[in-house]
């Protein structure tokens, strides 16, 4: 079903030129776009569909540092602190809350997963610290599952994804960018060997730099450049609760569910240890980039055939930019909840916290998770492309680090540093790429 965004009034026109055309109008598209307008720096975001519709709006509305990758930690880290200034910044609330996030662990080879993250997490001070026993019972009062313990951070937090990228939109267009709904890019205007605009179904649009944040399109788009970017798409369920008393502030993931409290009261609740890989043709093309992934998380994955096949089978893979192409036949991807999926969620929750019992469920839906080999995104400018900026398959973390990554694309678009260490997120990581890309 469609999700419930906060309506946006996107920019009334085309522009004609800009310094920075950014593709997609999700979290990281958005935040790299407030950057750059702070900076006096003119940009464009063309969406084909509406602001944050797709995966940026349909997430969990985590902003967790805790079991990051080690290489996204300071990103994490640094959009911790803009989501707690985002406010202020934008002068709209968008729900930010540090009421913590614990992880549950089911058995001590769980539980010791989490003690060698510590090792990682360290040297940033997080105050993240392992529960067991007496002190688990006393930080998640309620809980009557057996579970070995826990790791905790109280300092992680939530934010509303329903209110903050159309917020931060909104704002981008007050300072002074453009912001577009229902106007695709079709493809870049290259000349001279790099980037010199975007040609978009209402127009061509002159830049120095092009950004994609196309999220679980990238793969699509990169595809007719020639590029072939190693990317599937993931299905995730999420369900909202009416509101619920008596259960924690925090939000708490267990190996079969997963909730966070929301600012109306009620909750988002998923199933953390079940996303659905569709077989589609790409899941043939990429098999020995996915195959390690896909058996670590083997217990994690529910693997399914369903029309989804044929319907990427018969998308367009190369098109001219005078022709009309896939990202104007969908405008935005709204897959089927599994309700299966989410059953099993909510009578594992139920059972582990009894303050769930008799839950009104208000509303649920599904969201395609832009997923890479390694689970991390890729974010840096294609070398044989100069202008042209990738940051995508952010592979479900994309909302609680969009700011941060929205931070280090501006500085790249800039010619900046971006303060950071990207080496995490290089391209040429993946043999595709290389091949591809260079």
């Amino acid at each position: 079903m469609p999700i419930s965004m906060e309506a946006f009034a996107p920019s009334p026109s085309l522009p004609e030129a800009v310094d920075v055309a950014i593709i997609g109008g999700g979290i990281i598209g958005i935040s790299a776009a407030l950057e750059l307008a702070e900076r006096g720096i003119s940009v464009v975001v063309c969406e084909k569909g509406d602001v944050g519709h797709e995966q940026s709006g349909r997430n969990w509305g985590w902003v967790r540092v805790m079991g990051r990758d080690p290489g996204e930690i300071p990103m994490a880290l640094d959009s911790q602190r803009l989501w707690e200034a985002m406010d202020k910044r934008i002068g709209a609330d968008v729900g930010f809350k540090r009421s913590g996030i614990i992880y549950l662990a089911d058995d001590e080879a769980a539980l010791a997963k989490h003690e060698e993250w510590l090792g990682h997490a360290a040297p940033y001070q997080l105050g993240t610290r392992l529960l067991r026993g007496a002190e688990l019972v006393s930080v998640v009062p309620g809980v009557k599952r057996k579970v070995a313990g826990g790791l905790f951070t109280p300092l992680d937090a939530r934010v509303e994804p329903f209110r903050a990228v159309p917020a931060m939109a909104k704002r981008v267009v007050e300072l002074g960018g453009h912001v577009l709904t229902g106007c695709a890019v079709r493809g870049l205007d290259v000349q001279g060997g790099r980037v010199a605009g975007v040609v978009t179904e209402k127009g061509r649009i002159r830049c120095q730099r092009a950004v994609l944040a196309g999220g679980a399109w990238s793969r699509l788009f990169l595809g007719n450049l020639g590029i072939d970017f190693p990317q599937l798409k993931v299905r995730g369920s999420v369900m909202r609760t009416k509101p619920v008393s008596g259960a924690p502030e925090f939000a708490v993931g267990a190996s079969d569910f997963a909730f966070r409290k929301r600012a109306d009261g009620g909750y988002s609740i998923a199933h953390r240890g079940a996303s659905v890989a569709e077989i589609v043709p790409d899941s043939f093309r990429l098999f020995t980039d996915f195959a390690p992934a896909l058996i670590k998380q083997r217990h994690e994955l529910r693997v399914r055939l369903r029309s989804s096949f044929l319907e990427e089978w018969s998308t367009p893979r190369r098109w001219s930019l005078d022709e009309k192409t896939p990202f104007e036949a969908v405008r935005v991807l709204d897959p089927a909840p599994d309700q299966g999926i989410l059953d099993e969620a909510k009578r594992n929750l139920i059972a582990a916290f009894p303050a769930f019992a008799g839950v009104e469920i208000a509303a649920n839906w599904a969201g395609y998770i832009d997923a890479t080999p390694d689970a991390v995104p890729v974010i840096g400018e294609v070398p044989r492309l100069p202008g042209f900026i990738l940051a995508t398959g952010f592979s479900g973390h994309g909302f609680g680090i969009g700011p941060g990554a929205g931070r280090a694309v501006a500085a790249l678009a800039m010619g900046a540093s971006p303060g950071l260490d990207m080496r995490p997120f290089r391209l040429d990581r993946f043999a595709r790429l290389r091949r591809t890309t260079h």
